[in-house]
């Protein structure tokens, strides 16, 4: 018995075609155990893959960069409004600054005209206490220390840029002269100052008091 089953089986394997089993296996991709076509199709979509995860990586860095450019752009807003103020301010401060020198010195004048035309009638004094002294005595020490605390005197109003004002042989004028009477005179003409009875002053350009005078009629 055991001998006829063995002589069948080779009967059977004698009638088996050749490389049949070989047909009908699947073809294997090189260096892989699997099949050429599911080998394929993993690659393709390991492409897609990769595709899609790197549009996936450009929106996010579109997104960031627009996130960040949108920031940037409200930090210079900022800083241009905070410099707009800064330089409001600057010139607001510049303004006042200026407004408050100019009031300072209108002030300064104000007072210094005020001490000047105090001291004005000093000077009318002298002048007069000078004027009456006779020849014989003008080179007394006394005519003579009065002379000179009269230029002492005269010397530092002009330092302080105080001046008389011209009247005799000029034309009159209203700014600065104070017409009190009118003169018949041979040596002027018409509308010019005769006679200065009593000098006027001007403090940087400013007059302090007018000139009294008498003008040719």
């Amino acid at each position: 018995m055991d001998e006829k089953e063995t002589k069948l089986d080779e009967e059977l394997n004698e009638n088996v075609p050749e490389g049949s089993d070989e047909e009908n296996e699947p073809e294997v991709a090189e260096g892989s155990d699997e099949p050429k076509e599911e080998a394929a199709d993993k690659k393709q979509e390991d492409v897609e893959g990769q595709s899609e995860g790197g549009a996936s990586d450009d929106s996010k860095s579109a997104k960031k960069k627009s996130k960040h450019d949108k920031k940037q752009d409200a930090m210079k807003e900022k800083v241009e409004e905070l410099e707009d103020r800064v330089k409001r301010q600057l010139a607001e401060f510049e303004n006042f600054r200026n407004r408050t020198d100019k009031e300072k010195q209108q002030m300064f004048e104000t007072g210094a005209k005020s001490v000047i035309e105090k001291i004005l009638p000093i000077v009318d004094n002298f002048e007069r206490g000078l004027a009456t002294v006779p020849e014989e005595d003008k080179g007394t020490p006394f005519a003579e220390g009065m002379e000179k605390i009269y230029k002492q005197l005269m010397t530092e109003l002009e330092k302080m840029e105080v001046k008389p004002i011209e009247a005799v042989g000029t034309e009159f004028n209203p700014d600065l002269h104070n017409a009190v009477m009118q003169v018949e005179s041979e040596e002027y003409e018409t509308g010019i100052v005769a006679q200065e009875l009593q000098k006027g002053y001007t403090y940087r350009d400013q007059v302090v008091r007018h000139s009294m005078v008498a003008v040719v009629k």
